[in-house]
């Protein structure tokens, strides 16, 4: 039975997280008219993987300037000099500033939770534990949104962590790159009593790298290692906002559905496969060009710009950066290898090769693991359809016969054994019908800002049963979430098992300008906002000014007032 708007607005709505998804979808609601929204944190602040007491010097996002912000809140230069990206303490202050400016009184801090279960009847009962008393209770809430993202619960290997370290007589610090803030002074201050203190960083990934370089410019003596780095963008000069801000690269790099001609033509045809496959070589050659990163250097040693999710946006590079330090040697490089365990006289880090790397304090880069396995009970996850499952269908069944999509590398050999059961990313299939369940932030883009901002307005028409494009079953819902799984299969070979599914649900990574389209077209608003005539189109810079009147477009489309 369909519930009026209006006593849907009366309803409260639990968001868990309150991080960029969170604070973005909150606002929304509230615009809507929702009385009674409530966002529930562990963190002592506002910003999910940006507060406060994470954020450490030289922490930086991939996102340009005014790129990774919200419509009702316009972002401020940087504070810190990055080039054009972002630094951490900018993510920080405008999170914040955010939460402060539209958000006051509706954050509950400090609050973990314990258990989320479906109530008696309706509605949802959250179990939270208050981290400064101690004190647990059970709140309420007619609806959920799911904002936890898929960076908080540290993805630790068994054999490199502080027990295994502990074991192996280890007596340095072993920490993962998220409790990196907590621990840099004590790094720092040990580093001035031992000049010969070394540090070894585990990982490939950005995190791994600004840590890297942070630590290098203090004058610490670093080692990371890795297998494959992520791959990154760099260029002589800072590329216009016409290429980096527009639809250009989306356009290039393909989506699921091909909606223009000159998309067709790029993905399906013999020739614009060629300049498709061109496009994607010449810029990763320009990005080891700009950065003079020999052809022998194991910095080469990364993963494809074109069939990856992991890329760093360097942008014109700094004599500072990550690869700058490498090449001048005072970041050193032990790769490709893998980091094994600790040695037995708790001395070194062994490597796969052998090698036995002195350390005296121990950085795992080491990714992230699901954020949702420890405040959801299995048999919550299978009765909600939150968990990942084996394929139903042959991934022979669906045909994408794109000319770009040849030679692609190989597949990791458990890369098609499971699939999403998040329809769009955005609710589990089984809960289709009951719009009282939603996911903010599983959708794994290049654009959070724009993509988190879209899609909370389409979890606020969703909630209010408004009309939209959507599944008439469950079984529906689960066709279409094993499409996107075999498309992600077939787009992304070797990348699935890198990424949990409480962050990637669905895969949107340079084609997020598509996948926000198609959840405005589920709305039935119009796409494609950026506008231009039959040429300039893929160039028009995509600006979150242009979904800022989304909310009232929305209720003149319900037929609502202002």
């Amino acid at each position: 039975m369909s519930v009026s708007p209006d006593l849907v607005r009366k309803q409260s709505v639990g968001i868990v997280g309150a991080g960029a998804a969170g604070l973005i979808t909150a606002h929304i609601l509230l615009q809507d008219g929702f009385e009674d929204v409530q966002l529930l944190t562990r963190d002592k602040s506002a910003g999910g993987v940006w507060a406060r007491e994470r954020i450490y010097p030289g922490v930086s996002i991939n996102n340009v300037h005014g790129e990774f912000c919200f419509s009702p809140l316009p972002m401020p230069t940087p504070q810190v000099s990055m080039g054009k990206r972002l630094s951490g303490e900018d993510m920080c202050a405008y999170m914040e500033n955010f939460a402060n400016t539209f958000l006051p009184g509706k954050i509950r801090f400090e609050t973990e939770i314990l258990d989320i279960c479906r109530a008696d009847g309706s509605g949802w009962e959250v179990e939270v534990q208050d981290l400064k008393t101690d004190v647990k209770q059970v709140l309420t809430y007619a609806r959920i949104v799911l904002c936890t993202g898929g960076c908080s619960e540290p993805s630790i290997p068994g054999s490199l962590s502080a027990e295994a370290a502990k074991r192996a007589g280890f007596l340095g610090p072993v920490i993962h790159s998220s409790e990196f803030a907590n621990h840099v002074d004590r790094i720092l201050e040990d580093h001035k009593v031992n000049p010969d203190y070394s540090v070894v960083v585990v990982g490939g990934g950005k995190s791994a790298q600004d840590i890297s370089a942070l630590l290098a410019r203090l004058g610490v003596k670093v080692t990371i290692v890795f297998e494959r780095l992520d791959a990154f963008l760099a260029y002589p000069v800072q590329l216009p906002d016409s290429i980096r801000k527009s639809r250009f690269l989306a356009i290039m790099a393909s989506h699921i559905e091909l909606r223009t001609k000159l998309e067709r033509f790029l993905h399906t045809t013999w020739f614009g496969g060629k300049i498709t496959h061109a496009f994607w070589d010449l810029l990763e050659w320009a990005s080891y060009k700009a950065l003079n990163i020999p052809e022998d250097s194991p910095l080469r040693n990364s993963y494809s710009i074109f069939w990856g999710i992991r890329t760093t946006d360097e942008g014109i590079g700094r004599k500072d950066c990550f690869y700058s330090l490498s090449l001048d040697g005072k970041i050193k490089l032990a790769a490709p290898n893998r980091a094994m365990g600790y040695t037995g006289d708790g001395q070194a880090l062994l490597l796969r090769d052998g090698t036995e790397l002195k350390a005296n304090a121990v950085i795992l880069a080491t990714g992230f693991r699901s954020s949702w396995t420890g405040i959801f009970t299995e048999k919550t996850i299978e009765e909600l359809g939150l968990g990942r499952h084996a394929p139903l269908t042959d991934d022979k069944e669906y045909i994408w016969d794109y000319t770009s999509f040849s030679q692609p590398p190989s597949s990791h050999p458990h890369s098609g054994q499971w699939s999403t059961s998040i329809y769009r990313g955005l609710v589990p299939s089984k809960n289709i019908n009951r719009r009282d369940f939603a996911i903010n932030g599983a959708i794994f883009t290049t654009n959070n800002g724009y993509g988190f901002e879209v899609m909370a307005h389409w979890i606020s028409s969703y909630f209010l049963g408004d009309k939209m494009r959507l599944p008439t079953s469950p079984e529906e819902a689960l066709m279409h979430a094993e499409r996107d799984s075999a498309w992600m299969r077939k787009r992304f070979p070797e990348m699935l098992l890198w990424v949990n599914e409480s962050y990637s649900s669905n895969l949107a990574f340079w084609s997020w300008p598509q996948a926000m389209d198609e959840l405005l077209d589920d709305m039935g608003v119009p796409s494609m906002r950026s506008g231009g005539n039959w040429l300039t189109w893929p160039f028009k810079v995509i600006s979150p000014a242009e979904i800022k009147d989304l909310g009232e477009e929305r209720r003149a489309r319900r037929g609502e007032g202002h």
